[in-house]
């Protein structure tokens, strides 16, 4: 019962609260009461919404507290584009090929042969990454795309900016990067770009972590602002060799610098193409905030980090 073996519902019963929720027969129940049942599931802990203290503990009450309009905008991916092209630059965003409320509103034959078709409000449900349009199963894409846009994220994890996001399907060329190493993928249809996620607090990028989210085995390696090696984990193992700074990590941290300012804490995602970077998302809330973080005393360390506005 996911991934969790007997002992584990014996140890910490509310896991069983996890797996209610995830058939989606809590959604009737409000953000604060879900949100302690969850992370007391995930953590094993209550979850200290007076006194917060760590990583976790702070994005929850931020989730609760922090309720800007402007970050529904910046969650949504077809509004971030415009949001962020104002502060960085439009050459920093990947382009758009269409935007449409419904797939039976998708011309496929007006697309390239190769693109990428994904819903604005929500984390990969309903994508399709298209390499060879004449392989395409149109009708399977298009029942994809309607499960993705009936998902309502929100209710998930209860991160509030992507209650209000208006549904849309988006259409994006598709990226290839030359310098990426295909002996390590063997096959050149098969490449993943790769993702550098700058966590920020305050507006000053703190640390980031260099993944390949959608590859068959994800690894996660974090980094300083200097490029030291951190010892920290989270969802994904690190690799076992970690790697090299890139050529443009200081141009990212500028960027991240620039959208995250006077925000609490953000996440905000590039990839480099080609050694251009490019725009991923802006995440408020990583894995959710119900990823422990380890070694333990990361997640004070990162919770201090965390400045809460008052109320």
């Amino acid at each position: 019962m996911m991934n969790h073996s007997i002992i584990d519902f014996v140890r910490n019963p509310y896991l069983i609260f996890n797996w209610i929720a995830a058939k989606h027969l809590m959604d009737w129940m409000d953000d604060k009461t879900f949100l302690k049942l969850r992370y007391r599931a995930s953590f094993g802990k209550k979850l200290n919404l007076e006194h917060p203290v760590t990583f976790n503990e702070k994005l929850q009450w931020l989730k609760l507290y922090n309720r800007m309009p402007e970050y529904t905008i910046m969650v949504d991916k077809v509004k971030a584009k415009d949001y962020v092209a104002k502060l960085i630059g439009a050459e920093h965003i990947i382009p758009t090929l269409g935007v449409w409320d419904s797939p039976d509103e998708i011309d496929f034959d007006s697309l390239p042969n190769q693109f990428v078709l994904k819903c604005n409000h929500n984390s990969g449900l309903g994508m399709c990454i298209c390499r060879d349009k004449s392989t395409l199963d149109i009708s399977e894409v298009k029942k994809a795309l309607w499960k993705g846009l009936k998902e309502d994220y929100y209710l998930q994890g209860r991160e509030w900016p992507y209650k209000n996001v208006p549904r849309k399907i988006l259409a994006e060329k598709y990226m290839v990067d030359s310098e990426y190493d295909k002996k390590a993928i063997g096959k050149e249809d098969l490449q993943e770009l790769t993702d550098y996620k700058f966590f920020c607090f305050g507006g000053e990028p703190f640390m980031m972590y260099v993944s390949h989210d959608h590859a068959e085995h994800a690894t996660t390696d974090f980094f300083d602002m200097n490029y030291k090696l951190l010892p920290i984990r989270m969802k994904d193992p690190n690799s076992e060799n970690p790697p090299a700074c890139p050529k443009e990590f200081e141009e990212m941290k500028q960027y991240a610098r620039m959208l995250s300012k006077n925000i609490p804490h953000l996440r905000v995602d590039f990839y480099v193409i080609n050694h251009h970077v490019y725009f991923g998302e802006m995440t408020f809330f990583h894995n959710a905030a119900f990823s422990p973080v380890k070694p333990a005393s990361w997640e004070i360390k990162l919770g201090n980090m965390i400045n809460l506005p008052k109320l």
